[in-house]
């Protein structure tokens, strides 16, 4: 069990890319607990992860708000003894040309994808610092490194979670915890479903593996970046795209 008596916190955790890291994070030992703002979806999640063996909490937050943040944080603790893993996944996105971008679209983009890691990371670290020991995993995007036309919200937003990620890391490496990012291609959850045949098809043109990535995968990443032995990678982005990006 490579992560026995570790407790791993996992945002937006009630579907796709969340969901696949926390079953995974569950399944090789860790007690999780699932951010979100659907509780009715978290604690379908709570069900399957409690179903491995492992201790499970929802934790219904909204990732934008510091109130939310902090009490979510707290709620954690509280039930599971401490806070080992911080996996910042939660994320939206609202697509569109930048001369058609409304301000409020931009806001909610970068707020949640973002200011939320912003705000998750600095209640983790205030819990990791003291214990002298964490692993901080931001889900970034190859499109934070490529750009793509319709997002630049969210190219931001990933973009600047990238750069966030290098500067955490150095202000916390001295007390053994290391801030890393995975950033997916175009993987195969709801968010990529919205895509039409005809846009999938040009998109898996590109990709030199022929294929989607699968959310599991993903949660690989973050289940050694999670581990101990990771303990000397940080400040690091870790691309897996199957050749979309290199």
């Amino acid at each position: 069990m490579l992560l026995r008596d570790r407790v791993a916190l996992v945002t937006g955790g009630s579907q796709g890319i969340g969901r696949a890291c926390a079953l995974v994070l569950a399944e090789a030992g860790a007690d999780v607990a699932i951010g979100g703002r659907n509780l009715e979806k978290l604690n379908a999640v709570v069900q399957e992860l409690q179903a491995t063996g492992r201790r499970a909490v929802a934790l219904q937050v909204d990732v934008t708000d510091p109130a939310q943040v902090k009490a979510a944080f707290a709620e954690c603790v509280k039930q599971l003894g401490k806070l080992d893993i911080l996996v910042n996944n939660a994320g939206v996105t609202k697509d569109t040309l930048l001369l058609r971008m409304k301000v409020e679209e931009w806001d909610t983009v970068v707020n949640t994808n973002l200011k939320g890691v912003f705000l998750c990371t600095q209640e983790g670290i205030k819990v990791m610092l003291r214990q002298r020991y964490g692993r901080i995993i931001n889900i970034s995007s190859v499109v934070g490194q490529t750009g793509n036309a319709g997002q630049t919200n969210y190219a931001a937003s990933k973009a600047g979670i990238e750069g966030f990620t290098r500067s955490v890391a150095q202000e916390v490496a001295s007390r053994n915890v290391t801030v890393n990012a995975v950033a997916p291609g175009f993987i195969a959850t709801a968010m990529t479903d919205v895509l039409g045949d005809a846009i999938k098809s040009k998109l898996l043109e590109k990709i030199p593996m022929g294929r989607m990535g699968t959310d599991r995968e993903i949660a690989g990443a973050v289940k050694f970046l999670a581990s101990d032995e990771a303990g000397y990678i940080t400040g690091q982005v870790l691309h897996i795209n199957g050749g979309l990006y290199m």
